[in-house]
């Protein structure tokens, strides 16, 4: 018996993880600094849509901060009974992020609900140019966030929280011109409840993304049938069995299986050549193969049947049959 690993992730990761916390931290500045303003310009012009977009920059903050956190996380080395390290917090991250999302969606839904049957004088100018600048500032953010490692569901988390933002700073400045032009102030409350939709929205990606990996389901872009398929038509491999996928953080795949080789076939060979395919083919660095010949059955093992076994009786053999 062999057993085979694969390579782990490139050197280039370390670097590229280091600018992505750069750009995280260059963008939690940006969303602080605004956020702060929102807060004062939404409680002046009594702004539910703009409270609730500066509600939203919080939780695009917490993120941010969140997945700064999970970064530097991430890469400690294993060490003691964490022997893949802490890379799993990067999911948990992103499950938080999910939460977060999915939480301030009800919040934000009942109190436009609230407005809607009872709406309060809203400042249409402050929201269209809070919102205008909010844009500016989204765009700036995402566009910036939009260059990290696109792989890690940790910053696909943020990106998310963002995005809808960006989404959400539209359907104000929207609101903003319909109650300037049209003095229908519950355009601000309908504003709410567009954002609250697209925050649920994002909140089910997240979720459904970090549930996957949590419960060690196969990645989405692989097919862990056709996988093991391909293993078992490789020359000199007689059976594929045991076999899992699953990813141990987002990006990252991994996986095991028994592979049974021909007899006389070269266990190490076989195992370099899978490893090979599954690496080029799959983008699967991580891999754990344990090979074993195919057992050898004798023909004269199966022409004679045994004794009844448990019968208790002492039955004689059956005669082989002659030919």
């Amino acid at each position: 018996m062999t057993m085979g690993g694969g390579e782990g992730p490139a050197s280039g990761s370390g670097r590229s993880r280091s600018a992505d916390g750069r750009r995280l931290v260059q963008v939690l500045a940006l969303i602080l600094a605004f956020m702060a303003a929102e807060v004062v310009v939404g409680v002046l012009a009594h702004s539910l849509a703009l409270l609730s977009d500066a509600g939203h920059m919080l939780t695009d903050a917490g993120a941010i901060g969140l997945s700064l956190l999970a970064l530097r996380l991430a890469a400690r080395p294993p060490a003691g009974g964490l022997t893949f390290g802490l890379k799993r917090t990067e999911v948990l991250s992103a499950l938080a992020n999910g939460v977060t999302l999915a939480a301030l969606a009800v919040v934000i839904a009942f109190e436009a609900v609230r407005r809607l049957m009872a709406p309060p004088t809203v400042g249409g100018e402050q929201m269209l140019v809070v919102a205008l600048a909010g844009i500016g500032v989204n765009l700036v953010a995402t566009w910036g966030l939009a260059r990290a490692e696109r792989r890690s569901l940790n910053l696909r988390g943020s990106l998310q929280h963002l995005l809808t933002d960006l989404y959400a700073f539209a359907g104000t400045a929207v609101a903003g011109i319909v109650i300037l032009t049209t003095g229908f102030q519950r355009a601000d409350a309908i504003a709410s409840l567009v954002v609250a939709t697209l925050m649920v929205r994002g909140a089910y990606g997240l979720l459904r993304d970090a549930g996957r990996v949590l419960l060690e389901a196969a990645p989405a872009d692989l097919d862990a049938a056709q996988v093991a398929e391909v293993m078992r038509r490789q020359p000199g491999v007689a059976d594929v069995h045991d076999f899992h996928l699953w990813e141990i953080t987002s990006g990252m795949p991994s996986l095991s299986a028994h592979v049974l080789v021909g007899p006389g076939g070269d266990c190490h060979r076989v195992r370099r050549e899978l490893e090979r395919l599954l690496r080029e083919r799959f983008a699967i660095d991580h891999t754990t193969l344990q090979m074993d010949h195919q057992p050898f059955v004798a023909l004269d093992r199966i022409s004679r049947p045994g004794p009844v076994a448990g019968s208790g009786r002492g039955l004689p053999d059956f005669p082989a049959r002659t030919r």
